[in-house]
Parts: C-alpha cells; structure tokens; sequence
C-alpha cells in the first residue's frame, strides 16, 4: 500500500456517485467498488481481502 496516492484519470466531481456491493467474479464474492456516473471508473478485490467498517448511521 502506498500512504502517498496519485489520483488516475480526472478528479471526481460532484456528478460522482459512488457505491459499493459484494458481487461473484469467477465464481468468488468480490468487494465491488464503483461510480456508476462514468464508465469504467470501478475496482474490485476479494471478499476475503476486504476490511469491514462499522455502520455509522
């Protein structure tokens, strides 16, 4: 993990929606994040990798 990132591509802008779901790839559960305001603006890594975060609502 790099603690300085550089963002890729353009900034996100308030047009961004961002959304996360767990969704089979390849037949395992993968951790899927997206802006479904853009096209392939996604990323996805293994359910098992994933770190869970406490609801705050």
């Amino acid at each position: 993990m790099t603690p300085e990132a550089t963002p890729v591509g353009r900034e996100a802008d308030r047009a961004s929606d961002v959304v996360g779901a767990v969704d089979e790839i390849d037949g395992r559960p993968h951790l899927v994040v997206a802006d479904i305001a853009r096209d392939d603006a996604w990323i996805a890594m293994a359910e098992s990798a994933a770190v869970a975060v406490e609801d705050h609502r």
